[in-house]
């Protein structure tokens, strides 16, 4: 058997670029190709092996066998759409249901993260009559025309009619320098209250504040204590709706269930999606029973692939693993120990500006020599090819690209851990040398 040459996989990524049209992205200078998975690891075409510290759509790790198995076994017994009745996917809400509290009471099944958050949008509006969208000004919740009006707004694009940003809470570069942290949060708090005062004013009417619950795409910001709480009680006194996008911050991402739990708020919508089936599309909407039936009411919404038997299968079969291979407590006591590891290689390379995170979802804040903590994303691009060169794959992320993500499966394991830290030495040895 011939061996892939580099030439080869260059003719790949052309044929790549003519199937899918240039622009497709691809992470690090040298792309992989991915042929395998199986726990923590992937495996190139070259049979090399490589530990997987970014992909959270596996999140019991790739390919795990009892997920493997239910899916295989529910796809040659029956797969459908959702109209005939299925016990598996309704027993699948009210499992997903009960991990929540009171308000929580009812599931709507779709195919992805966008779709998801879609929904709860549109729930909210359709639930206070309102319009006004309120969203932090470095967040990412989809790619539908009306979930990208979120993005990067303030940024990227301007605001519009229906959409208001406000800077996301944090302490590491604050928007006032030199407060104590009750006065910066009351600082944060008053630039929210300024994104809805503007829409009651406008006219438009305020209808929710969404925010993934740990602000990832915000880079994991430690943010000022409090800040949620209020956040969430000055949206309720404004007639709106909270909806807390679980995606990448929920299924024990954290070594909670949700990310509010950890940020210290209560959702009234919730979104996830990408873990719900280790790889089997599933996302869900879950609210209030009032909520999602009047939603149901003006919609009839119907979704061809959702609520679906293997779907239910997946979606079961991942809530079975995480409770019986005790993976909360995994995440919790290995991402503790990663990060007591990393904060302690502070003093020993002045690139790492801050260490942040909960559980097994950590970032690492690559900054410029000097007092300054200038954002040094080219470094931490660089970084992250290094670690990839060495078998461990993270990327650079975060709202100032400066940030080295670090998010495996959750049956990642303190020997895992270890061996990451090795490498992430060896790593940093080379930016220095």
């Amino acid at each position: 058997m011939t061996t892939p040459s580099s030439n080869d996989l260059a003719h790949l990524i052309s044929r790549r670029d003519r199937a899918f049209g240039a622009g497709a992205p691809l992470f690090y200078d040298s792309p992989l190709h991915i042929v395998r998975g199986e726990g923590v690891h992937l495996f190139d075409n070259e049979g090399r092996r490589y530990v997987d510290l970014y992909n959270n759509v596996a999140c019991v790790g790739h390919c795990h066998p009892r997920v493997v198995d239910a899916v295989s076994r529910q796809a040659s017994t029956l797969n459908t759409h959702s109209r005939y009745i299925h016990e598996g996917a309704i027993a699948l809400a009210e499992r997903l249901a009960a991990l929540h509290g009171p308000q929580i009471e009812s599931v709507l099944f779709s195919c992805s993260g966008t779709e998801a958050n879609e929904a709860a949008l549109r729930m909210a509006q359709m639930v206070t009559g309102r319009k006004g969208i309120v969203c932090t000004d470095k967040t990412y919740h989809g790619n539908s025309d009306l979930v990208s009006r979120l993005s990067l707004v303030g940024t990227v694009q301007p605001e519009s009619e229906a959409v208001h940003a406000f800077p996301f809470p944090q302490k590491y570069r604050p928007i006032r320098p030199g407060l104590s942290e009750d006065e910066l949060c009351d600082a944060y708090l008053e630039r929210l209250e300024d994104a809805i005062r503007r829409f009651e004013q406008s006219g438009v009417g305020f209808a929710a504040l969404i925010l993934c619950s740990i602000f990832a795409n915000e880079g994991l910001p430690d943010i000022p204590r409090g800040f949620m709480e209020k956040a969430t009680l000055m949206v309720h006194r404004a007639g709106g709706l909270v909806i807390a996008d679980e995606v990448q911050a929920g299924y024990a991402r954290t070594g909670n269930w949700w990310g509010y739990e950890v940020s210290g708020f209560t959702p009234d919508i919730v979104v996830t999606g990408k873990p719900m089936g280790n790889g089997v599309p599933l996302a869900a909407t879950a609210t209030s029973r009032a909520i999602l039936e009047a939603f149901r009411a003006r919609t009839r919404y119907f979704n061809t692939f959702a609520s679906s038997p293997l779907q239910a299968a997946a979606g079961t079969a991942v809530l079975d693993v995480i409770e019986d291979e005790g993976l909360r407590e995994n995440v919790a006591s290995v991402g503790a120990m990663l990060k007591q590891a990393l904060i302690d290689r502070r003093g020993a390379s002045a690139h790492i500006g801050d260490v942040r995170g909960t559980g097994l979802f950590l970032g690492v804040e690559i900054v410029k020599y000097g007092p300054d903590h200038e954002p040094d994303a080219e470094l931490a691009f660089t970084l992250s090819n290094k670690l990839k060169n060495l078998g461990f794959l993270t990327s650079n992320a975060g709202a100032l690209d400066n940030m080295i993500k670090i998010r495996p499966p959750l049956v990642f394991s303190h020997a895992d851990a270890e061996e990451f830290l090795d490498a992430w030495d060896r790593a940093v040895a080379q930016l220095h040398g």
